[in-house]
């Protein structure tokens, strides 16, 4: 590959912050990106952007992450390439107008012409994170084009390099009366959020969406967050396979150097799996880097140095056993994949969540204990993977809330770019990828339309009230209930008979269901 150089980190200047927000705003309001035909010239733009600048974005993640080619296409290039696409393809569907018809509308209303119409909500706001640099951004905006809003990106300033390529991607190929990005740190992202916006878009961790949030309900600016958790994964007794159980979840705890939201923090297993499962990790391991995980051209390095003393002071304040790796070098900012055996919800490794190549293996007695156990460190974590009996697994996803979970393999759920990815509670609000995404930036406007000669259809809502006509109405458009004052259903002659009889009182028979 051709040597590619990238200019150096440039923070945007704050007084010029207003303007660019104003601009986007200004273009929403021409109502041309409400034209289909716009929104997929700018959709096809970004996807030959993303290809012609496929040599400075491979460069730009290989200097920030050390990200091999291999795993930048897959997760971050090529997925983008496939978004556009799938919006290109369904956009036409998504946009159009829904006719609302029975049950929603009563029949004597369906001349009403009752429809939804798809709408932009605006101008929207997009702050991205720094472990995937590119898709996490970039990901968003195709929902946000495939919607018809115009947009001002913020990259993460932690991956300097890529925020650089983005900038002058986005800003030389899409309309820049529509399209901005935005680079810096603290002062700029204040400076944004300062702005008024349509809609915010933010991923990254839970304690910044906190400070997006709370300066988003200053203008009740409505707001999407995709954040992190404490991600649980169950092994039980009845796991159909032990030794891929271990290869799946090391492979959830590599790519990215597990710099991945979805990932597991910690393993919650039966105690008599837990050596055999520990053999299997270190086989996974050397299946994986038969080198050694240093010497891989394949695992990516922690984004910073404050980043790695954050997950290094996690394993030197363990007061578990590490069974697994535990290799750090600072100069190279690497940390091996790590395993941690605790015995405790209150160790570092339980405690905190590790979004980095380490996770704890946690010994329990039963799936009670599992489930106590995994509700009791975070009750919702945006992710789970289960791996159990069917029986088993059906329960956990009915005791154990998450934003999305995977069973029999690690965060499979968040690995396919068309079906709705988020978080739930303090992991996140909102979903996105496929349908979700243009739906994210999408106001669904209901719209009535009443023909003048229907008039006397409508002749009971006009003063002077008349009781007769209200009676009239009731009976054209109530349904009946056919459950009594207990909740249970009634069925039969006896229902008639108690309504008649007992105005459907507690001598009325029925069940629950």
């Amino acid at each position: 590959m051709a040597e590619v150089t990238i200019p150096p980190f440039e923070a945007t200047a704050l007084d010029a912050i207003p303007q660019i927000a104003s601009t986007a705003r200004g273009s929403f309001r021409t109502h041309k990106t409400k034209k289909l035909a716009w929104r997929k010239v700018q959709l096809r733009k970004l996807y030959w952007a993303l290809h012609d600048y496929e040599p400075q974005l491979l460069a730009a993640l290989k200097e920030d992450l050390r990200k091999s080619a291999f795993e930048a296409l897959l997760s971050e290039i090529d997925w983008l390439k496939k978004d556009c696409m799938f919006m290109l393809d369904h956009l036409d569907k998504f946009a159009k107008d829904e006719k609302l018809r029975a049950p929603h509308v009563p029949a004597m209303y369906s001349i009403m012409n009752f429809r939804i119409r798809k709408e932009p909500v605006g101008t929207v706001l997009i702050i991205g994170p720094y472990n995937y640099p590119v898709q996490l951004l970039l990901a968003p905006l195709v929902g946000a084009i495939g919607a018809g809003c115009t947009a001002v990106l913020k990259p993460s300033e932690l991956t300097p390099r890529c925020a650089m390529v983005i900038k002058d991607m986005i800003e030389s190929r899409l309309d820049s009366s529509a399209f901005a990005v935005v680079n810096g740190a603290i002062p700029e992202t204040n400076a944004l959020m300062n702005e008024k916006w349509d809609k915010i878009f933010f991923t990254g961790s839970a304690a910044v969406g906190t400070i997006i949030a709370r300066k988003a309900a200053e203008t009740l600016t409505p707001v999407v967050l995709e954040l992190g958790g404490k991600n649980p994964a169950f092994i039980t007794k009845s796991c159909p396979n032990l030794a891929l159980a271990a290869r799946r979840l090391m492979w959830g705890k590599t790519m990215n150097a597990g710099q991945i939201c979805m990932s597991q923090n910690y393993v919650l297993i039966e105690k008599e799996l837990v050596e055999t499962f520990i053999v299997y990790l270190k086989q996974a391991y050397k299946d994986m880097f038969p080198q050694g995980a240093k010497q891989s051209p394949d695992l990516a390095r922690i984004v910073n140095q404050r980043h790695f003393q954050r997950l290094k002071k996690m394993l030197d304040n363990t007061r578990g056993r590490i069974v697994m790796g535990g290799e750090v070098d600072e100069a190279e900012l690497y940390i091996e994949p790590t395993a941690v055996l605790v015995n405790s919800v209150d160790d570092p490794m339980m405690a905190e969540e590790s979004f980095g190549p380490i996770f704890s293996i946690y010994p329990v007695n039963s799936l009670d204990e599992a489930l106590n156990v995994a509700n009791l460190v975070h009750r919702t974590p945006l992710s789970l993977m289960a791996f159990g009996s069917k029986k088993e697994n059906e329960r956990i996803l009915n005791e154990m809330t998450s934003g999305g979970a995977t069973l029999n393999d690690a965060y499979f759920h968040g690995a396919v770019n068309t079906v709705p990815f988020g978080g739930v509670g303090d992991s996140g609000w909102g979903s996105y990828r496929g349908k979700a995404s243009f739906d994210c930036f999408t106001h669904f406007r209901t719209v009535a339309e009443t023909p003048g000669w229907a008039d006397s259809l409508l002749a009971v809502r006009y003063m002077p009230f008349d009781m007769g006509k209200l009676k009239l109405l009731s009976r054209l458009t109530e349904k009946k209930p056919n459950f009594d004052r207990d909740g249970k259903v009634v069925k039969g002659l006896g229902y008639w008979v108690g309504l008649v009889f007992g105005l459907g009182g507690r001598g009325v028979k029925g069940d629950e269901n």
